[in-house]
């Protein structure tokens, strides 16, 4: 086997790759010289969510994947992650010195993929419609902060906030804050089915089969102005049932790369190399996975309970059975290389200790076994997630303090049930809207949450996340997110479970793999290009 490592400078959130398993390879693809990339995201238009792609309501990694690469946004993240840079803007910054007014200048020529003119007032539109239209996805959450956008001439953009919002150019690089043309999305109205227009760095053909997204051709917008480089003309995404049929693809040669989500076992077998004409890419992620709780809900309103469960579950064994050394526990909802992570979990309850848990929900006079449900779903984050509810149910009824079901359900049912509060207690995961710990935190615990939660806490609403929000240097925030990382450990509205790694399978004549996914599970299809095969 002929191995080659590509190491990259080893700083926060800058990906690091490993690539293993090389040789020379005269495979691959045929699909009209598109690159052709696999994933098991599912896309389905259903009558609880008949508007997956349009902007303003699409909330999960899957879906804003598809949106990065068609839908503008004033900043981007950079290559190689750091602070978001100007994308549509020429710039953009804070104009005072309490991070309330932020303003941007569009650059020249700008236009939509159909030839209009993107301007100001497209830009204004674009936010306004997202809040006004305030769909129950939670997206608009994001944009809360905003008061009022203000236009002046074609090229000028400037965002009054309600409130202090260091974090704001942050946002302003989300598929949320994606200039749409007005032409295209009605202003009170979420444009419903798979059709995708913007000013990105590709236009979008779908194919589309009972009102489920089988394939994308992305093909390279010849209007596009911006920072990006694209460098190839073209890519599709196929999307598969399951890892195992999307691994089926590969090895055939229908597929020239794949990446979320391969299983555990698809994961290890290309890391040993066996298949010299495959490459696989480890990189850095922020992906966490943790248990929800519908704090009214009667089985687990009493802290308690959840308590209990925090007290019960061991995270190291978890990970060691299912994801081995693709994972790690995670003590916090924000991740270990996130400024302003506190092992907060840890610090409360140390390590799993049944006579702790018994004497918590003894001293709070629970019926012991409690009765649960923890529902996962079956389809969105990849084949081992039936596997670890498996492992918890096991370690919570072991204990004797706990009778658990569990149940999986496809996530075109399992979102929309969770969102409405019909389970007690559910499975999530998150990848994060951009690499900052108040974004592995308000969008749990803030008004308008992304995951319906009825959990209220009035100091972390109304004085920590505001106060933490406030300070440009992230370090500064530290103690204001270290409280409500505190609280959280003390209250269980959500328990974090572990973090990912994210992987890139490819074949060797792919280039462009150690950045085609960010940090953050982004993907940057304008990355790929096509080189010359290792012997």
């Amino acid at each position: 086997m002929n191995r080659k490592t590509l190491v990259l400078p080893a700083v926060i959130g800058l990906l690091v790759p490993v690539l293993a398993a090389c040789g020379g390879s005269d495979s691959g693809s045929d699909s009209d010289g598109a690159i052709v990339v696999g994933t098991t995201d599912r896309f389905t238009a259903t009558k609880d969510a008949p508007a997956p792609l349009d902007p303003a309501y699409a909330y999960d990694v899957g879906t804003w994947n598809i949106l990065r690469q068609t839908v503008q946004t004033l900043m981007i993240m950079p290559k190689g992650d750091g602070d978001p840079v100007p994308e549509a803007a020429e710039k953009c910054g804070f104009t005072d010195s309490g991070n309330e007014r932020y303003a941007c200048t569009l650059r020249d020529g700008l236009k939509f993929a159909n030839g209009d003119a993107v301007t100001a007032k497209d830009v204004k539109y674009s936010i306004d419609r997202a809040l006004e239209l305030k769909a129950d996805s939670g997206v608009f959450a994001l944009l809360s902060t905003v008061d009022t956008v203000e236009t002046q001439g074609d090229s000028e953009v400037i965002f009054h906030l309600k409130t202090a919002d260091a974090t704001f150019p942050y946002k302003l690089s989300t598929p949320v804050a994606g200039i749409v043309n007005p032409d295209d999305y009605a202003e009170d109205k979420l444009r419903d089915g798979f059709d995708v227009d913007g000013s990105g760095p590709y236009t979008l053909q779908a194919n589309v089969k009972n009102d489920e997204l089988v394939d994308v051709v992305f093909t390279k917008n010849p209007n596009y102005t911006g920072t990006l480089t694209v460098n190839n003309d073209k890519v599709e995404m196929r999307s598969y049932a399951d890892a195992e049929a999307m691994g089926a693809a590969l090895d055939k040669g229908d597929l020239d790369l794949m990446t979320r989500t391969m299983s555990p076992e698809q994961i290890d077998k290309l890391a040993d190399g066996t298949d010299s004409n495959v490459d696989l890419v480890e990189l850095p992620g922020l992906e966490i996975r943790y248990l929800g709780f519908n704090t009214d809900a009667p089985s687990v309103k009493s802290k308690a309970v959840r308590e209990a469960m925090a007290q019960i579950i061991n995270r190291s064994e978890l990970v060691a059975k299912v994801y081995g050394s693709q994972a790690e526990p995670l003590f916090s909802m924000v991740p270990a290389s996130i400024t302003g992570h506190s092992n907060s979990f840890f610090n409360t309850y140390g390590e799993p200790n049944t006579a702790k848990a018994k004497s918590a929900l003894s001293q709070a006079n629970i019926t012991t076994p409690v009765k649960l449900t923890l529902h996962y779903t079956t389809d969105h984050y990849g084949p081992a997630t039936k596997q670890e509810f498996e492992v918890l149910q096991k370690q919570l009824n072991d204990t004797g303090l706990f009778d658990v079901d569990i149940k999986g359900t496809p996530w075109e049912t399992f979102r929309p049930a969770e969102q409405k509060g019909a389970y007690d207690v559910y499975g999530m995961g998150w990848f994060p809207d951009f690499p900052d710990a108040d974004n592995y935190l308000a969008p749990f615990l803030d008004k308008d949450n992304t995951i319906g939660s009825p959990y209220e806490n009035s100091v972390i609403r109304n004085t920590l996340i505001p106060e933490s929000r406030r300070e440009s240097d992230r370090l500064t925030a530290a103690d204001s997110l270290t409280d409500i990382q505190d609280i959280v450990a003390d209250e269980v509205p959500v328990l974090p479970l572990w973090q990912g790694k994210q992987y890139v399978a490819a074949r060797d004549d792919v280039t462009g793999t150690a950045y085609v996914l960010n940090s953050s599970s982004t993907l940057q299809l304008w990355e790929l290009s096509r080189g010359v095969s290792d012997d």
